[in-house]
């Protein structure tokens, strides 16, 4: 009875204009998933020959694989762990043949300012702290304990006010407050009476300083850079790395190495992590020349130029400080801050404490901690109770279960913020950098730990951390192995995380 009537041409012509948009769209969608599943399998195979870890590189491999539209970009912003282009002077020719490297150990020699090994695992250590850092284990040093902002900065602003020459300046975050206002007054005030002054800030954990600051340094005579880790072709979209260093250096005498950096946090002004925990040290001696060498090295990426500086190497008196300086960072060939911090854990024999603000150990570290913990070793881990980043500490409370197993006491710092890199090894070994127990500190940040070897400065990193301790308490295991099945996938998941974090 009734018949379907044939569209007229005009409807027909139409539909056929309506639909030819939707094919092309629907084309262009197929060859876009195309493209990125072909991206991806690309990208995966760069990821398994480049990843360090085998985790790592599965982990990579399958996301590249099955999302790609997530993992391509997020690969290449923030899965690699090689840090191209930079140069490390201390092994190439430009350095070798400067004072330093030649003339400056010389002199070290000639004055009986480097380390004698006098038995041969002595020397079989020293061999290796040589090679990873390529750098001169020096005798002749002072050494003086900073324990918290304010003795921290004021000595570093003392010794900034005594410089006749010239001052370097480097710290991961540089902040325009109150403590960054009173740097930038005695930079201006050194400037102007003839000294050379170099700041080198990281562009990621200085993102907050204002141009106005920069500026106003610069127009008084102040060298002020950033090290911008995404400079150059092979970087530019590697947004994972950083320099985390924290290097004062005075006239090539007086060096300051720690944890803080340039905020007021750090002097205990913060709304909810104060008081804030936070060692430093002061260095005087040979091994000064040795810690301004990294901040060569940063200087000559960020500038692309060499500053001149004091080479002669000079003995404190009175000093009777053994002290090595371990700069380490992806530009590095070898896992450079793993393998020393693997051979740290091993060489202890009766003592091992480390402090650290973010506990998250590789699988190699953690099982050398259980290692060291079942020969015997007492092994403390001191971390805080009050985080500044929640998926930090929830990954720490993943390791519980498998300290507790292995008799590794983990405490945790009731007051504030802990931020102290410290660690103790027996009776004359100290430890004190910018370098955490995690991934970030081993293979994407640049760090710089310093090692000092007497037993009287020993004595003081020991009360100092005698008294974090009495105010920490024992963490248990049942805080992971008991808590709830989401609470327990929450923090598994936030350690899988571990090697962005």
């Amino acid at each position: 009875m009734f018949r379907r009537s044939k569209p007229t041409s005009d409807s027909a012509d139409a539909s056929a204009e309506t639909s030819e948009p939707r094919s092309k769209k629907k084309r262009m969608f197929a060859a876009f998933v195309m493209f990125m599943h072909v991206l991806g399998a690309l990208t995966s195979i760069q990821a398994v020959m480049s990843t360090r870890t085998s985790q790592g590189a599965v982990a990579w491999a399958v996301s590249l694989n099955t999302l790609p539209y997530v993992a391509v970009p997020a690969y290449w912003g923030l899965g690699q762990s090689k840090f191209d282009g930079y140069d490390l002077l201390r092994r190439s020719e430009q350095l070798a043949s400067s004072d330093f490297a030649n003339r400056t150990r010389i002199e070290l020699e000639e004055d009986n300012l480097l380390l004698v090994p006098q038995t041969p695992y002595e020397e079989s250590q020293s061999r290796l702290l040589n090679s990873l850092s390529r750098l001169p284990i020096t005798t002749g040093n002072s050494a003086k304990l900073l324990i918290d902002g304010k003795e921290t900065f004021d000595a570093i602003l003392d010794g900034i006010d005594e410089a006749e020459d010239y001052v370097l300046f480097q710290f991961y975050i540089l902040r325009d407050d109150n403590l960054g206002q009173k740097c930038k007054a005695a930079f201006l005030k050194k400037a102007a009476e003839g000294v050379r002054v170099y700041v080198l800030y990281d562009e990621l954990g200085s993102k907050d300083l204002s141009p106005k600051y920069i500026d106003e340094l610069r127009s008084g005579g102040v060298e002020i850079f950033p090290f911008n880790t995404t400079q150059g072709k092979g970087n530019r979209f590697r947004l994972n790395f950083r320099n985390h260093r924290k290097i004062v250096v005075v006239d090539g005498k007086v060096a300051f190495v720690g944890g803080h950096n340039v905020g007021d946090e750090y002097l205990g002004d913060h709304p909810v992590l104060t008081p804030w925990r936070d060692t430093h040290v002061e260095l005087r001696g040979p091994v000064v020349l040795c810690i301004q060498t990294p901040f060569v090295e940063d200087w000559n990426w960020a500038t692309g130029s060499l500053p001149e500086l004091q080479w002669d190497p000079k003995r404190e008196e009175g000093g009777e400080v053994v002290a090595a300086c371990l700069p380490t960072g992806p530009a590095d060939t070898l896992e450079t801050g793993t393998l020393f911090f693997l051979q740290a854990i091993n060489s202890a024999k009766d003592r091992l404490w480390i402090v650290s603000p973010y506990f998250i150990p590789d699988e190699q570290l953690m099982s050398a901690l259980q290692l060291a913990a079942l020969r015997g070793v007492d092994v403390r881990i001191l971390i805080p109770q009050n985080p500044d980043h929640l998926h930090v500490y929830w990954s720490g409370i993943s390791y519980l279960e498998e300290a507790k197993e292995a008799g590794i006491q983990i405490y945790r710092y009731q007051p504030g913020f802990l931020h102290q890199k410290v660690w103790l090894i027996d009776d004359s070994i100290s430890l004190i950098g910018t370098a955490n127990l995690d991934n970030r500190s081993m293979r994407l940040n640049f760090e710089i730990t310093m090692l000092m070897i007497n037993q009287e400065f020993a004595k003081k990193v020991e009360t100092m951390l005698e008294a974090d301790f009495a105010k920490s308490e024992l963490a248990s295991a049942a805080e992971y192995t008991e808590s709830s099945l989401p609470y327990r996938f929450l923090v598994r998941v936030c350690r899988l995380l571990a090697p962005i974090q």
